[in-house]
């Protein structure tokens, strides 16, 4: 019943809400004189604030029409090129010239924790100019029908394997927060297949892998409260008429409810200052703030079997680190990901994510080489820093393109229809296929594999030189 009382409480308050609109644009009209005195501001200021903190926020759009590639400004068009009832695959394809090499292609997996995935719209807007991007738009589970079915976190892992073998070979991931466990497991088991899809790269940005290390406040209330606190408290149905009706979900409103609550003095303030900024007069405050607070207040509901199955295998039972994870009764071993090129990134004031949580996923690979594993601790950041704003784009985003550009594995064909890079790589895998190293190697077996690694550098310098289609960085 309490999704059923939020939505009675929406509709309650919706006539004082659109009389507060009202008040809004008659206060605050230019040709009102009451709107150049005091009190004609601070009714139109206390209408709006009344306004934005009643009203249902609804999913923002990313716009992003144009980018900036190779210095000239060149169109961006968004496109579904895959397609669940809990998953849009989006394309930001860009109208480059005929000829260009082709950019890696980077599919950014947006965190199911609540908000919508343009939460990333700055971090797509500043990987488009170097990258080829794709992002996981992850639907709100009180539109799916009963009918499309549950969904878990072995779903999401599944979401996750196709959707990389739909974008195929040579494809880089770049996971924000969330999906660091469910694209972890995915590439484990990728590995393990030989899957032709397998990632060029994984990079992971805050992910929880092991909330085991310096532990926050949001993996203490986890792992106290346990899995059947969560099952019994915060979740609830969608109610009637919504497309979801009868589902049961975490709703979008308790979510925001706990995202607030931490820092309730922090939100408090702003909508303050938003009040006085608006009686000053000061604009470009006031559209900071509708800016930001557009996107953190629309948020989603979770379907309940991913959200329960989270809390219970990442943040309770950490089985993904304790090696005891599974995927459809599968045993998911990190031991098996030694292809894959990982880097991990994390930021020294994150409060969601501890410190050392994200680099656990370097040390859980053991069979993966040294030189394939980096690592980056961002001064000074917290957690949205580590994927959005400034010091992302000055000090994170240099480290993500440098690091995908060394292990990139280009398309077969570039734009002119040219034999590529992939063509020498696939050539050289052939004759010289990478050995399979166990979890316990001898001082032979590691001297074998550095000189095989030696060799295959000298190689790719060659094939470089026969095959000069990719653009560097």
């Amino acid at each position: 019943m309490l999704y059923h009382w939020y939505e009675l409480g929406h509709a309650a308050v919706r006539p004082a809400r659109v009389a507060a609109g009202s008040a809004k644009l008659f206060f605050g009209h230019p040709l009102n004189p009451l709107s150049h005195t005091m009190f004609g501001r601070h009714a139109a200021a206390a209408s709006e604030v009344f306004e934005r903190t009643t009203r249902r926020y609804l999913k923002p759009s990313f716009e992003l029409p144009v980018t900036a590639v190779d210095g000239a400004t060149v169109a961006v068009t968004e496109e579904i090129v895959w397609e669940r009832p809990f998953c849009r695959l989006l394309h930001f394809k860009r109208d480059l010239p005929e000829g260009r090499a082709r950019d890696p292609r980077l599919l950014l997996v947006a965190p199911m924790s609540g908000h919508f995935s343009t939460l990333l719209r700055g971090t797509v807007e500043a990987l488009l100019p170097d990258h080829d991007v794709y992002i996981t738009d992850w639907q709100d589970a009180r539109e799916v029908p009963l009918t499309a079915g549950a969904f878990g976190l072995d779903d999401y892992i599944d979401y996750v394997r196709l959707m990389l073998s739909h974008l195929g070979r040579g494809t880089h991931v770049f996971a924000v927060c969330q999906p660091g466990v469910p694209v972890m497991s995915a590439l484990a088991l990728m590995e393990e297949d030989d899957d032709p899809a397998l990632p060029a790269s994984v990079i992971l940005a805050g992910s929880p892998i092991d909330t085991r290390v310096s532990p926050t406040l949001v993996n203490s209330v986890a792992e106290t409260r346990g899995t059947n606190w969560f099952r019994n408290n915060v979740i609830a149905n969608v109610p009637w008429p919504l497309a979801g009706a009868g589902r049961a979900v975490y709703p979008g409103f308790l979510q925001l409810t706990g995202f607030m609550s931490m820092n309730i003095d922090r939100h408090a303030t702003a909508h303050n200052d938003l009040f006085l900024d608006l009686v000053r007069g000061d604009g470009d405050s006031a559209e900071k703030h509708r800016t930001f607070y557009d996107e953190y207040l629309a948020v989603m509901d979770l379907s309940a079997e991913f959200y329960l199955d989270t809390i219970d295998r990442v943040f309770v039972r950490h089985l993904l680190p304790q090696g005891e994870m599974t995927h459809r009764g599968r045993p998911v071993c990190l031991d098996a990901v030694r292809r894959t090129p990982l880097f991990t990134i994390e930021g020294e004031k994150d409060d969601i994510t501890g410190l050392g949580q994200c680099r656990a996923a370097l040390d859980l690979c053991t069979a993966l080489d040294s030189d394939a594993k980096q690592h980056f601790e961002c001064p000074g950041v917290g957690h949205y820093g580590t994927f959005n704003g400034s010091r992302f784009r000055a000090e994170i985003l240099p480290r993500i393109a440098a690091f995908v550009r060394r292990h990139e594995t280009a398309p077969v064909m570039d734009n002119a229809g040219e034999p590529s890079l992939a063509t020498a790589e696939a050539m050289l895998d052939a004759f010289f296929p990478e050995p399979v190293v166990g979890a316990h190697t001898t001082s032979a077996d590691e001297a074998a594999r550095r000189s095989f690694r030696m060799f295959a550098r000298a190689g790719r310098l060659i094939v470089e030189g026969l095959f000069p289609t990719r653009s560097e960085s």
